[in-house]
């Protein structure tokens, strides 16, 4: 599953992959605890166990993205004859 959060006063996105066994509710719930709180940080760990933390103040967006058979590799390129 990939998550992309939107950071406030920043154009790049934090895009993390929390692996396929991700529950995409129980990360929504993670989200609203975070921003609920006054002082809460989002922390969400990837598939490779790093840890990422960013502060409820700052998100401005959150996208889950649980379906995997969207995702499309490579390009193709139109040859004229």
């Amino acid at each position: 599953m990939d998550v992309r959060i939107g950071v406030t006063q920043t154009p790049k996105e934090i895009e993390m992959d929390l692996g396929d066994g991700a529950d995409a509710d129980a990360v929504a719930r993670q989200v609203e605890e975070a921003l609920g709180s006054e002082s809460g940080v989002l922390w969400l760990t990837d598939r490779r166990g790093r840890r990422v933390g960013v502060p409820a103040a700052k998100v401005a967006y959150v996208e889950i993205d649980a379906r995997q058979d969207n995702r499309k590799v490579g390009f193709g390129v139109a040859i004229p004859r």
